[in-house]
């Protein structure tokens, strides 16, 4: 049986990390290339006290669609990465080559396909030190920020003790993260009373609650690589506040709870 902590640190690949693959998909010129015309369908997989657990996409014309649970569908599964348990998953996802999946591959070329994507999350996600590239930065930082509220979101979802605490005891609110002239990048996450919800983008509805905005690219990247010190950056308007400055630090450390998680 899983521990806790597999669990949460499994939930974080499955419905955080992993759909980065559509973004991915959607946003490298060069991959979204490779994917015009093409229809597919992906799945990676753990089992976990004899049940299968997965997140499958679904890809139509080029244009990706992404699933938490089992595929059901009437299509055959293009390729599917199937681990014998979360533990082998999760040691897979952050960097243990030897926990090797199960590959069912029905279809060659779409499967060199998928891993593509899955190897350039791979390499911009194990990046330790953030890119030289302004564009390539900024891609790493809607990368990350997509991440982290799907993460919050989803570990709440599934009853993480502090996280779950934290969104029981407030009210309706939008915690938004963004960059300096940069909106394309940005990410919410709007919880109230328990629940959660995460998205892309400018939260729509309202101003955000708190907004954890960076100057650029590379400063959000210190924080997000834990190489920048909160309290300083914002002293330096590296990072500004925008709301009250103690959510800012609450929503901090469910940040680095995920971090923590995924690595």
């Amino acid at each position: 049986m899983p521990s806790n902590e597999t669990r949460y640190a499994n939930k974080v690949f499955m419905a955080g990390a992993l759909p980065l693959m559509k973004i991915i998909a959607t946003d490298d010129r060069s991959l979204s290339k490779l994917f015009r015309n093409v229809n597919a369908v992906y799945q990676v997989s753990a089992m976990a006290d004899g049940e299968k657990e997965a997140v499958h996409f679904v890809v139509t014309n080029g244009v990706w669609e992404t699933c938490q649970g089992v595929y059901g569908g009437s299509e055959k599964i293009d390729a599917e990465l199937a681990f014998s348990s979360m533990e082998k998953m999760n040691a897979f996802m952050k960097g243990d080559m030897t926990k090797l999946p199960s590959i069912k591959i029905k279809n060659i070329k779409k499967f060199g396909l998928f891993m593509a994507v899955l190897l350039k999350m791979s390499s911009l996600l194990n990046m330790t030190d953030a890119p030289e590239d302004e564009e390539t930065a900024l891609f790493l930082c809607k990368l990350y920020f997509a991440l982290l509220s799907t993460g919050i979101s989803a570990l709440n979802k599934i009853g993480h003790p502090s996280i779950s605490e934290w969104t029981s005891k407030s009210p309706d609110r939008c915690y938004q993260w963004d960059i300096v002239d940069h909106s394309e990048v940005a990410a919410y996450l709007r919880i109230a009373e328990g629940k959660s919800k995460a998205g892309k983008g400018i939260y729509p509805r309202s101003a955000p609650f708190v907004t954890m905005k960076f100057d650029n690219a590379y400063s959000a990247l210190l924080i997000l690589m834990e190489k920048g010190d909160m309290f300083d950056m914002t002293a330096n308007r590296q990072l500004i506040i925008e709301g009250g400055p103690e959510f800012g630090v609450q929503l901090g450390d469910h940040m680095v709870t995920v971090g923590r998680l995924a690595k």
